[in-house]
C-alpha cells in the first residue's frame, strides 16, 4: 500500500514537472534528407541519396531514411569519425544562463546573472571554442562550446593528468552539471562541460528551446547526434595536446545517448557514467513524456512506434552494444556506470532494463544504480544528492582505478618474448 501510495505521488510529481513548460512547439514532419545528404556524399555514399521522386513519396522517403540508416550502422566509424579541428582556443567571458524556458523566476534569475556581470561582480570562465567537423547552416551552432575546468596541478609530477566531458540532459540551461565539474576538480580530474548541439550559446536564435536535437525532422536528428559525438571525440582530441592521459564521459539523458555513442567509437574514453541510460532513440521519443509534443507530429503523419524505431536506428544505442564489446576486447576495459530511475516517464524503466540486459549480454563491465524517483524528479531534492553520490563516487573510484592500473603497468618488469624454436605447446 506504501509502495503503491509513493508510486502515485511520484507519478504525479514527475508529470506536473514535466507538464509546467509551455513553450514545447508541435513541428510537422520532415525527412530532412538534405541533413544527411553532405555526409553521405562526401564520403561515397552518394548512391544512397534519394532523387526528388522518392522525397515526394512518403512511403519510398521512409524506406530510402530506413536504408540509410541500416548503411550508417554498418559504416559507423565513418559516421562518427571526423577531420580534427585546427582552431582549437580557449575564449574568457561571463557565464550566462541561457535559459530553456519562459517561467517568471527563471528569467528574474537570467535578468540576475546579466546584471551581476554588467556590474563586474560575478567572475569571468573560460571556454574550449572550435569549429564542429560537422556542419550545419547555423553558423552559432557550429561553433563548439566547452566550458573548461581545469583541476589545479597535482604536488606528485608523476600522478597522470585526468579530464572527463561532460553532457547535460536535452535543454539543458548553461549552468547545469557545472557542480558536477567542480566536484570532479576536487578529486584531481579535469572536466569540459560540453554544451550539445543547439544548446546555449549554440542556440539559433529563433528557438526558444534547443527542439533541433530531437524533433520530428528525421534527419536533423541524425545529424545532431553526429554533431555531439564528433564534437565528445574533438574535445578529448584538445585534452590529450595538453598531456591528459586517461579519459571518461558523463552524460545525462540525451547525453548518455550521446557519450555512448561516443565511447562505442573511441577507445581512448575509458570511464562511462550514463546517467538516465535507454535502448532505442525512436521508442524513448514515442514513449516518453517530454518529447510528447514530437510524438505528435509523428503520430500526425501516420508513423507508429517501430516504424520510428527504425527511422533512428543509427544513433540508438540498442545497435551498438556488440560493438561497445568488440572495441572493449581490442583495446583496454571500459568502466561504466548505468543509472536508470524506477518511475521514470520520460526514459520508460523498461527500456532502462533493456539497456541494462544488453551491456550484460554483451559481458561489458557494467556498475548499476536505480533512483526511487523519475526522470525530473532527479533534479529536485533529496534525489539530485542521491544521483550525484551515486556518480561522483564511481567517478572517483575509477579513476583511482586507472592510476593504479598506470602505475601497475610501469612497475612490472618486463618479460622477454621466447625465442621461436622453444615455443612449447600444451594440450
Amino acid at each position: 500500500m506504501i509502495k503503491e501510495s509513493y508510486a502515485r505521488w511520484m507519478y504525479d510529481w514527475e508529470t506536473r514537472l514535466t507538464t509546467r513548460d509551455e513553450n514545447r512547439v508541435v513541428r510537422p514532419l520532415e525527412w530532412g534528407f538534405e541533413w544527411i545528404e553532405p555526409f553521405l556524399r562526401d564520403h561515397g555514399f552518394g548512391d544512397a541519396v534519394p532523387g526528388p521522386e522518392i522525397v515526394n513519396d512518403p512511403a519510398a522517403a521512409e524506406a530510402a531514411m530506413v536504408r540509410i540508416n541500416q548503411l550508417l550502422i554498418r559504416h559507423s566509424d565513418t559516421f562518427f569519425g571526423y577531420e580534427p579541428p585546427t582552431d582549437y582556443r580557449l575564449e574568457e567571458r561571463y557565464p550566462e544562463l541561457f535559459p530553456t524556458n519562459v517561467r517568471p523566476e527563471t528569467l528574474a534569475q537570467d535578468a540576475a546573472l546579466k546584471q551581476q556581470a554588467a556590474d563586474g561582480k560575478i567572475p569571468t570562465a573560460q571556454f574550449l571554442r572550435f569549429t564542429s567537423p560537422e556542419r550545419t547552416p547555423y553558423p552559432e551552432n557550429d561553433l563548439v562550446n566547452a566550458r573548461w575546468y581545469p583541476a589545479p596541478a597535482h604536488k606528485d609530477p608523476k600522478r597522470p593528468k585526468q579530464a572527463i566531458v561532460v553532457l547535460p540532459q536535452w535543454n539543458a540551461d548553461a549552468f547545469s552539471h557545472n557542480s558536477l565539474c567542480t566536484i570532479f576538480n576536487k578529486f584531481g580530474i579535469s572536466a569540459l562541460r560540453l554544451s550539445k548541439p543547439y544548446h546555449d550559446i549554440r542556440r539559433p536564435v529563433e528557438l526558444e528551446r534547443s527542439d533541433y536535437n530531437v524533433s520530428a525532422n528525421i534527419g536533423r536528428s541524425l545529424s545532431a547526434c553526429r554533431q555531439a559525438v564528433v564534437d565528445i571525440r574533438c574535445c578529448l582530441d584538445w585534452l590529450e595536446d595538453q598531456g591528459y592521459e586517461h579519459f571518461g564521459v558523463l552524460g545525462t539523458s540525451l547525453g548518455s545517448c550521446y557519450t555512448f555513442l561516443a565511447s562505442t567509437h573511441d577507445k581512448r574514453i575509458r570511464v562511462n557514467a550514463f546517467n538516465h541510460a535507454s535502448t532505442a532513440f525512436g521508442d524513448v521519443t514515442w514513449a516518453g513524456q517530454s518529447t510528447r509534443h514530437v510524438r505528435e507530429a509523428l503520430e500526425e503523419a501516420g508513423l507508429t512506434q517501430d516504424r520510428v524505431r527504425e527511422l533512428w536506428a543509427a544513433i540508438s544505442p540498442c545497435n551498438y552494444f556488440d560493438k561497445m564489446a568488440s572495441a572493449e576486447a581490442a583495446g583496454p576495459e571500459k568502466r561504466i556506470l548505468m543509472v536508470y530511475a524506477n518511475y521514470d516517464l520520460t526514459f520508460p524503466k523498461e527500456y532502462s532494463l533493456q539497456a541494462l540486459q544488453g551491456f550484460r549480454r554483451v559481458g561489458l563491465n557494467c556498475e548499476v544504480r536505480v533512483l526511487p524517483c523519475g526522470h525530473y524528479t532527479t533534479g529536485e531534492t533529496p534525489y539530485k544528492f542521491i544521483d550525484g553520490w551515486y556518480m561522483g563516487s564511481f567517478i572517483y573510484r575509477a579513476y583511482k582505478a586507472l592510476r593504479r592500473e598506470k602505475a601497475a603497468g610501469e612497475s612490472a618488469v618486463p618479460v622477454p618474448a621466447p625465442e621461436a624454436e622453444e615455443e612449447v605447446v600444451s594440450r
